[in-house]
């Protein structure tokens, strides 16, 4: 423990002749499903999973890549926070203190690791490993990042075989809790402990998460449930008892079809719709009962079909995420699909003073709706500038504080507003197939038709996608959704001087 402490103090000492930039996250809590700063306003998590070299206990990345440059490319991509992962095993067994990160490359024989980790971040390379990862997270609240402790265990499950006992996960816990007690850009500390059964998984999970709080009370405490982290449906029949209100957030992992992943292959409407029904069967009506929740993709940055579904489903329940890893051979992450998603960001110029904005939002490009006059064409644009739109009881789109409703013309050709709007091509159903995705609506002659966007990003209507049995279909043109916003303050951080930074 002496040891610990000693290369926590020599850290801050580094750390304290730093010029004070950091912006930092005020302590967070919970109002029913939201997460909120001190003054009540939304605080919604938009995260990047950075995952760890699991055989160094090193943040992946390091070695091909300036710990500035990764964590300035992902505060440039519009992300508010990252998951660290950060093994548990490096606070809780004191004899890997004096473990630098060059004698944890040398004794594996990872010396192209060890050059690469040189050539870029050699101030680091003799930091004890616990004090590198202090170090990235200091990097990444230079750049006015928030960051989630994921607190992970071994290659192994806990507490089945891996050799770690149940009361050493949870000095760990504590260990790192403390540790980053007085860190201000570290707002929660995910649990993470692959059980197998509910009984145990109460009985740890209730231990640990006590642990964190008393050790850090400022933080939120972020905690996982079975099959992998994508069940947490028990909590319905019987809640985590805990001392403390406020601070608790659920976590569920968004990876295909139940703990496994979705076949390549199917009918993406198919497909999608069988994930989402998984997701919310086994945890996702959680959010529907007010508790918080935050949804880990761990699915790859190029799987569109996957990443079009995860997008829908974001934008219609609105919960926080993190999205995809930044690669750990390279330090990189693929950037293009933060615009899909960023959009939801932001709830848009709500000035009615309404609690809610309702907007028709594209998840395949992460746009909106948006229009420039009556006679202009409908396109999509930043959700930021999207009006208000609104769905009545006899499913008319309409756009709130106008007469203008959407409407249909004919196949192909450009959708519009008009003012009758009980006219054929002005009722549009939210298509109750298996996604749950299209808007359509019929044509004075019958045709039905589905909302899409051509390559101009312009509304058209065209024949609905996908509805036989295509496998090899691409309905994500067509892919629509009315998303209700709720509107947050944009106030996610503030700034304070980075000498109120310190660690235990």
């Amino acid at each position: 423990m002496g040891r610990f402490l000693l290369f926590s103090f020599v850290f801050l000492s580094v750390l304290c002749l730093l010029p004070p930039k950091l912006v930092v996250a005020l302590p967070l809590h919970t109002s029913s499903r939201r997460i909120v700063d001190e003054e009540g306003g939304r605080v919604k998590l938009a995260c990047v999973n950075w995952p760890a070299d699991k055989e160094a206990a090193v943040a992946g990345g390091l070695s091909h890549r300036p710990v500035g440059r990764i964590s300035e490319r992902i505060a440039a991509a519009g992300y508010n926070c990252v998951r660290l992962a950060l093994p548990v095993l490096l606070a809780a067994d004191e004899s890997l203190a004096p473990l630098t990160v060059r004698k944890s490359f040398q004794r594996l024989g990872l010396l192209d690791s060890l050059a690469g980790f040189e050539a870029n971040n050699p101030s680091m390379l003799d930091l004890p490993l616990i004090s590198a990862y202090q170090a990235v997270v200091s990097s990444l609240a230079e750049n006015n990042l928030m960051v989630i402790i994921d607190s992970q265990l071994s290659s192994k499950p806990c507490f089945h075989g891996s050799g770690i006992n149940p009361d050493l996960w949870v000095k760990g816990l504590t260990q790192l809790a403390t540790m980053f007690s007085r860190v201000p850009n570290v707002v929660g500390i995910c649990l993470r402990n692959e059980l197998r059964n509910v009984k145990d998984w109460y009985r740890y999970m209730q231990k640990g998460a006590e642990a964190v709080h008393s050790a850090n009370p400022d933080d939120l405490v972020i905690i996982s449930g079975l099959g992998d982290g994508t069940d947490l449906s028990f909590i319905l029949n019987q809640q985590l008892e805990l001392t403390f209100t406020r601070k608790l957030v659920l976590e569920m992992h968004w990876r295909g079809l139940l703990a496994g992943r979705a076949p390549e292959t199917g009918n993406p409407n198919k497909v999608c719709g069988k994930v989402v029904n998984s997701l919310m069967r086994r945890g996702g009506v959680l959010l529907q009962k007010g508790w918080p929740l935050m949804v880990v993709n761990e699915l790859g940055a190029d799987d569109n079909r996957h990443l079009n579904c995860f997008f829908g489903l974001a934008a219609e329940l609105d919960f926080d995420w993190a999205l995809g890893t930044l690669e750990e051979t390279n330090g990189l992450m693929n950037l293009k699909n933060f615009q899909r998603i960023s959009a939801f960001q932001d709830a848009g110029p709500n000035t009615s003073g309404n609690k809610h904005l309702i907007v028709i939002s594209h998840p395949s490009t992460g746009q909106c709706i948006l229009r420039k006059s009556l006679y202009e064409p409908l396109l999509l644009g930043p959700c930021t500038r999207s009006e208000a739109w609104g769905y009545t009881p006899q499913k008319t789109l309409t756009v709130k504080g106008t007469y203008f409703c959407l409407q249909a013309v004919g196949l192909g050709k450009p959708a519009k507003l008009s003012v009758v709007c009980n006219l054929p091509g002005s009722h549009w159903e939210i298509v109750s197939g298996d996604s749950k995705t299209y808007l359509s609506t019929k044509l004075k002659d019958g045709t039905t038709v589905c909302l899409d966007a051509d390559s101009s990003n312009h509304i058209v209507t065209d024949t609905c996608k996908c509805s036989s049995r295509d496998d090899m279909c691409d309905p994500g043109s067509q892919w629509f959704k009315i998303a209700d916003l709720s509107p947050y303050s944009p106030r996610h951080i503030l700034q304070i001087s980075l000498a109120s930074s310190t660690w235990d």
